[in-house]
């Protein structure tokens, strides 16, 4: 060998060396797979001189690897194709594994398949028993002229794709012109496609995993959502509508580009971070009573119950003394003046019913969870200290003091221990949220779902935490649940609120010091919100 063609050489091999550094850090940080397909595809055409190539991913169909069932059915999936002559109209599809075609052989066999002409096909001893589509040949008039096929497999030897080269360049510079520019897939070009195609093997599977474990988490976080929701039915699809408005705000405000929001960034990562708190900072209601998270009225159905059984049996008593005055005036006044004594006793029993009615009326209303004026609560108050001679031979008050209690809540149905067990939900969607390793890409998630019911000025809860302390995401969250919990038609305590009076409350929220007032501007502007109607 000459000087001249050893540095040649040595140069070559420095290129290739350099290609493969390069291409090992670029698969290893493409998670994405059909992007990473691309590479591979683009560095093996690249370092071998082919002209155009496809991938194919094997895929598994149907089946299950249940007892007496089928096992799934594999087949190959046509991803991905690249053509430096001409333009292709690509479209996806999938075919069988067989040992006709020349990718199924490439499969069965695990073996790389070198053709150098494709028009020789059924002369070749080694080929004969192939065949090779020529519709892709014959409508675009690109002939596929030489071909290497190289399985690609897995750690344990499994082929999970193939990649397939096609034309080698004569002249690596340009594409063909003729068929005398395509040559066949040396054995260095052969060598080395199965490196590349080697270390993306890995890469490939590396994704598949990734993907596969993606999507089974997100699997169980729906899955975590839907025991939520299925504790709390009221409030179906509030999670998931929460997790839309942040992730949406959130894009917005990435695009800001002046203010106070301007240096806020958020990454793919992040999003999908801030979608997982979204989705369960709720999810501590599983920990949360029922009835208590479902309570529509002030008392629960089993109390007015009780207490409208008891006005029964209140009128019942009414009754009995009724009748015994009427029985008592008979047998002590005279038939002239008993007709005129009478009369006053059915008065005097109708009067005291009709203020039985009004008083069951009245806990009625004020069992809606309405605001309950100054009035109401002294009306209650008269009405628990009517009492009546109970079965037992004691006095019992008409309200119970529980009874009472609930009924005096001002604002909505829960009394205050109601509404600090409903609170509690935070600390147990944090206790929950701890337990799972997210992994340094979403170690944030509990940070950020427990500060959702945190406010700016330190009035929230659990943690009455410094708005400096309170996380951008968890501020975002704050604003979408607030405006879901208004908006929602589904909450049996309240009717929906209009979007605009809506957005008016929460521009409330913002003055109390509740909310960030840059980012409602931004969800406002950007009309957020349209992004769940």
């Amino acid at each position: 060998m000459t000087q001249g063609a050893e540095a040649q050489s040595a140069d070559l091999d420095r290129y290739v060396l350099a290609e493969l550094v390069e291409t090992a850090r670029a698969l290893a940080s493409e998670r994405d797979i059909k992007k990473l397909l691309a590479v591979i595809l683009a560095k093996c055409r690249q370092v071998t001189g082919a002209d155009a190539g496809s991938v194919y991913v094997v895929e598994e169909e149907g089946g299950s690897q249940a007892e007496y069932t089928p096992a799934p059915k594999k087949l190959l999936h046509f991803m991905l194709s690249q053509n430096d002559s001409i333009k292709i109209d690509f479209k996806e599809f999938k075919l069988d594994i067989d040992d006709k075609s020349i990718v199924g052989q490439a499969v069965l066999s695990k073996q790389p398949i070198n053709i150098p002409d494709l028009s020789k096909l059924e002369s070749n001893p080694k080929t004969k028993t192939l065949r090779h589509n020529r519709s892709f040949d014959d409508k675009t008039g690109y002939r596929a002229r030489s071909m290497l096929t190289v399985p690609m497999l897995s750690a344990v030897g499994e082929v999970i794709g193939v990649v397939q080269l096609i034309n080698k360049r004569q002249d690596a510079s340009r594409p063909p012109q003729s068929d005398a520019d395509v040559v066949a897939f040396d054995q260095r070009a052969e060598e080395l496609a199965q490196a590349w195609v080697a270390m993306a093997g890995i890469a490939l599977e590396n994704a598949l995993l990734y993907d596969e474990i993606r999507l089974m988490f997100d699997g169980f976080v729906e899955a975590s959502v839907t025991a939520i929701e299925s504790r709390d039915p009221t409030t179906s699809g509030h999670s998931r509508r929460v997790a839309t408005m942040s992730v949406e705000l959130a894009k917005k405000v990435d695009g800001v580009s002046d203010g106070p929001l301007a240096a806020i960034h958020f990454t793919p990562a992040h999003l999908q971070q801030l979608e997982y708190a979204g989705v369960l900072h709720d999810f501590g209601k599983v920990g949360v009573r029922e009835r208590v998270l479902i309570k529509a009225k002030k008392l629960y159905e089993e109390d007015l119950r009780n207490i409208k059984l008891r006005f029964a049996y209140v009128k019942k008593v009414l009754e009995a003394d009724h009748a015994e005055r009427k029985l008592r005036v008979a047998l002590e006044l005279s038939k002239s003046d008993y007709a005129a004594r009478v009369s006053e006793i059915d008065a005097d029993l109708g009067r005291r019913m009709d203020e039985v009615d009004d008083a069951l009326a009245f806990v009625g209303r004020v069992n809606e969870p309405t605001v309950l004026d100054q009035g109401g609560f002294e009306r209650l108050v008269e009405i628990a200290r009517l009492v009546y001679l109970a079965p037992d031979g004691e006095l019992r008050p008409y309200l119970e003091a529980e009874e009472v209690a609930a009924l005096q809540v001002r604002r909505g149905s829960l009394t205050e221990v109601e509404r600090h067990e409903i609170e509690s939900h935070v600390d147990y969607t944090i206790d929950f949220l701890q337990k799972i390793p997210w992994g340094r890409r979403f170690a944030d998630v509990p940070r950020i779902a427990a500060a959702h019911h945190e406010y700016l000025n330190g009035s929230g809860y659990p943690s009455r935490m410094p708005g400096k302390d309170i996380p951008v995401e968890s501020r975002i969250m704050t604003i979408a649940d607030i405006f879901d919990a208004l908006t929602a038609s589904d909450r049996p305590y309240k009717k929906a609120v209009p979007i605009d009076k809506a957005l008016r409350i929460l521009e409330g929220e913002v003055a109390s010091g509740h909310c960030d007032r840059d980012l409602m501007q931004v969800f406002v502007e950007a009309e957020v919100y349209k992004k769940v109607l």
